[in-house]
């Protein structure tokens, strides 16, 4: 793979996009009306994943990601996640056109992502804030854009599909604080 590629980390898209394939599967959702979404979530962690890379670059104890990002400026990075960050919302704007609550959700998804980047030290909040806006609210937008809403905001969600989220939630959770303390990152940090 070409190192230009390696900065896009497409290897992080299933993190975003698996919640949204369950929430298609397990609800018999039509796979042609969330295209879109999906497009715009995976643009969105190339977004999210740059950003990420972008902020790293200023700590010198970043090796793995100063050594992907070698020869190139946080300036040439940043375009590319702004780049990312305008197709992807292109690829939203058909459901939020239709859906404008899709709006409200994806706002706090990058809310949520921002938050992330720019506070790594709140170590327990930002596992939970990854998990929200990477899977939960992935998997109510797909819920949103079908119509399985009740009280005109809120996904409906049966029993089985909160049981199955709360599975996949401490899944990741636990994955990802297996992640940062083989990263030595900022899980590793954290003293008794």
């Amino acid at each position: 793979m070409s190192k230009g590629f390696r900065l896009l980390r497409l290897d992080y898209l299933f993190s975003v996009l698996i919640p949204c394939f369950l929430a298609i599967y397990l609800n018999n959702y039509d796979l042609q009306n969330n295209i879109w979404i999906l497009a715009g979530f995976a643009f969105y962690a190339i977004t999210g994943n740059t950003l990420n890379d972008v902020i790293d670059m200023t700590d010198p104890n970043e090796k793995e990601t100063l050594e992907r990002v070698e020869g190139y400026g946080r300036k040439e990075i940043f375009v590319l996640s702004i780049a990312s960050f305008i197709i992807g919302t292109a690829c939203f704007m058909k459901s939020i056109l239709i859906n404008p609550l899709l709006a409200v959700y994806l706002v706090i998804i990058v809310f949520l992502v921002i938050f992330y980047c720019l506070f790594k030290s709140l170590v327990i909040i930002n596992h939970v804030i990854l998990g929200v806006s990477h899977i939960v609210l992935p998997w109510f937008m797909i819920k949103i854009n079908a119509r399985d809403i009740i009280f005109g905001v809120l996904p409906s969600l049966t029993f089985s599909e909160i049981f199955i989220l709360a599975t996949i939630i401490s899944v990741a959770f636990t994955g990802q604080m297996v992640h940062e303390m083989i990263d030595g990152d900022s899980l590793s940090k954290l003293k008794p």
